[in-house]
């Protein structure tokens, strides 16, 4: 229901004492009131903001949109706007979320008016990004986690079917990890996974795909490539790691890998056996090296075949 002038008096004395952030635009979309709330919020003082356009603590881009919503909204049937989450920044040019509401009122000279709360939400919708991103990601790298990577692995098979492109994959671990985590500590093997981690992904084309799988173990997806190029991929991947001993700890990293190639009508599971083999077989001959996996026995190519 549309607020009437006889209930204006009141409404100021709630605009100064709520406690969440309240103000009052004219039809053309200009501060006419701020509480305090709204004024810590944003950054501002109370006189930096009347007679200032609401669209001032919007990012650039979404002004013009805002702007128009405002209009229809002044213009329009509906007294009250739909909760609506929206980014916004500050003074000081910070990036916050907020959740606004609004109510279209009329003053004692039959003006029309819109007021707007608004709550603060950015801290949920921080943690409701970080929560998306570990569902994803391996928290310590910034990886890939094992359940995304797998499922990723699907998508690339059906591609490379859909397309007949070649598509190789490589299963490696770090060398003597365990080492590290008993002379070092742990806390020195987090430091060393995030090294590796980095360092890899620099080896890496912007579109192929790392890993953690698990502990100091990777699994690197390369989307068109051959299993020879795989081989190549993945040998200058071992010698970048190792190119540069590490200063704390002080050590040089070494990697292990086994590299497999899709074969007609293999499936994720049949691949990653190859692979897997292709691994203990690199760390059998003395780790610190990049074998190629045998190619699967003809008929024999799922693990259902």
């Amino acid at each position: 229901m549309p607020l009437t002038p006889d209930r204006l008096d009141n409404v100021e004395r709630v605009i100064q004492a709520a406690p969440i952030g309240i103000c009052v635009t004219d039809a053309q979309g200009r501060f006419e009131r701020v509480n305090p709330t709204y004024c810590e919020f944003y950054g501002y003082r109370e006189e930096e903001l009347i007679g200032q356009p609401f669209t001032l603590v919007v990012p650039e881009a979404n002004r013009p949109i805002l702007q128009a919503l405002h209009d229809r909204f002044i213009a329009g049937e509906d007294d009250e706007e739909l909760a609506q989450e929206w980014e916004v920044h500050g003074k000081d040019g910070e990036l916050r979320n907020i959740l606004a509401r609004a109510a279209r009122i009329v003053d004692n000279q039959g003006a029309v008016k819109k007021v707007t709360f608004v709550v603060d939400i950015t801290e949920r919708k921080r943690m409701e990004q970080r929560l998306e991103f570990l569902a994803r990601h391996d928290e310590l790298t910034g990886l890939l986690n094992r359940r995304a990577g797998l499922a990723l692995l699907e998508e690339e098979i059906a591609r490379s079917r859909r397309y007949s492109t070649p598509l190789a994959i490589a299963a490696c671990d770090l060398d003597h990890f365990k080492r590290i985590n008993d002379r070092h500590g742990h806390a020195a093997g987090d430091n060393v996974l995030r090294e590796a981690a980095m360092r890899m992904r620099r080896a890496l084309r912007q579109h192929d795909h790392l890993v953690r799988t698990g502990g100091e173990e990777f699994l690197v997806i390369l989307p068109g490539i051959s299993l020879a190029e795989g081989w190549q991929a993945m040998e200058r991947l071992r010698l970048a790691l190792s190119a540069t001993p590490l200063e704390a700890p002080p050590l040089t990293l070494t990697l292990s890998a086994g590299v497999a190639e899709l074969a007609p009508g293999e499936d994720s599971d049949a691949l990653m056996e190859r692979a897997d083999r292709a691994l203990y077989g690199a760390k059998e001959a003395g780790r610190n090296r990049v074998l190629e996996a045998a190619q699967p026995v003809m008929g024999k190519a799922t693990k259902s075949g």
